[in-house]
C-alpha cells in the first residue's frame, strides 16, 4: 500500500521499525486483510485480540505495514522510567487512566482530544490482559477501547490475528524461531458503530452497550479466521476464580 504522510515523515518510529520490522519477518508470514478499513488519516482506536506476549509485534509491524504508526497503551508508571519515558512520549504512546483515580474521565477525555488533534491512531487491548479462555477466544471486555473511542467520537475498529500461539504460546518464556515462518493471519474488522452512544462516555450502561458490541465483533472476526465457533458464553475470570494480572485498562 502507498504509504501514508504519518509513515513518511521523519520519526522515531523509522528507528524502532529497523529493528522491529526484520525480526517479526524472519518468524512470521503475516497475511492481512481488510486494510482499506484502517483509515489512511485521522484519529482511530484500533482494538485486537490478545493471547500471547508475542502478539503487540504482529499488531505493530501490521500497522506499520498499512500506513500508520502503531502507537499502544502503555501504563502510567512506564512513563516515569528514564529514557523509556522519554521515547514513549516521543512516539505518542498514550498513558493509561487508572479506574480508581477521580481524575480517570477527564484524562480520557483529554487523550480522546489529543488523538482527534493530531489525528494518531492507538492500539488498545479491550481485554486488558492476556484472555484466560482455554481455547484463546476472547474473554470479557474492559472499557479501556470504548471510553476512548467514544469521549472523541473516535472510529472503533476491530482486529484479530491468528497463528501468534505457534510462535509463542500463552505464558510461554521462549520463541519458536525455527523455519518455516509460521503463517499469522491478521484481519481488520469494520468499525463498530457505537453512534448511537456518543455523548455518554460517562454512563456505565452506555460504557457496557458498546464493549458488549465490540467484543462480539472481535469474536465473529476470529470465528471467520479459525472456521470454527466460539463458546455461546464469553469467558469470565471472576466466575473461575482466577486474577486479572497485568490489565492495562478498566
Amino acid at each position: 500500500m502507498r504509504a501514508t504522510a504519518e509513515k513518511t515523515r521523519p520519526s522515531l518510529f523509522w528507528l524502532l521499525a529497523v529493528f522491529v520490522v526484520p525480526f517479526v519477518s524472519f518468524v512470521a508470514k503475516i497475511r492481512i486483510r481488510g486494510a482499506e478499513k484502517l483509515p489512511r488519516s485521522g484519529a482511530f482506536v484500533l482494538a485486537p485480540n490478545h493471547y500471547s506476549e508475542f502478539d503487540p509485534l504482529i499488531v505493530a509491524v501490521a500497522v506499520w505495514r498499512l500506513g500508520r504508526a502503531p502507537r499502544f497503551m502503555a501504563k502510567e508508571s512506564l512513563f516515569r522510567v528514564p529514557v523509556l519515558g522519554w521515547a514513549l512520549r516521543r512516539t505518542g504512546m498514550i498513558p493509561v487512566a487508572r479506574a480508581t483515580s477521580v481524575s480517570a474521565a477527564k484524562q480520557t477525555i483529554a487523550q480522546s482530544r489529543q488523538l482527534v488533534e493530531h489525528g494518531r491512531g492507538v492500539i488498545v487491548y479491550p481485554e486488558g490482559t492476556l484472555t484466560r479462555d482455554p481455547a484463546l477466544w476472547p474473554m470479557r471486555g474492559k472499557s479501556g477501547a470504548v471510553r476512548l473511542a467514544l469521549a472523541g467520537e473516535i472510529p472503533l475498529i476491530p482486529m484479530v490475528q491468528w497463528g501468534t500461539q505457534n510462535i509463542m504460546g500463552r505464558y510461554q518464556k521462549g520463541l519458536s524461531l525455527w523455519p518455516p515462518r509460521k503463517k499469522v493471519e491478521v484481519v481488520v474488522g469494520d468499525p463498530v458503530d457505537v453512534s448511537d452512544l456518543h455523548g455518554r462516555a460517562g454512563e456505565h450502561a452506555a460504557l457496557v452497550e458498546a464493549t458488549d458490541r465490540l467484543m462480539a465483533a472481535l469474536t465473529a472476526l476470529l470465528e471467520e479466521v479459525r472456521g470454527e465457533k466460539a463458546p455461546v458464553q464469553r469467558w469470565n475470570p471472576a466466575e473461575h476464580g482466577q486474577r486479572e494480572t497485568g490489565r492495562l485498562d478498566s
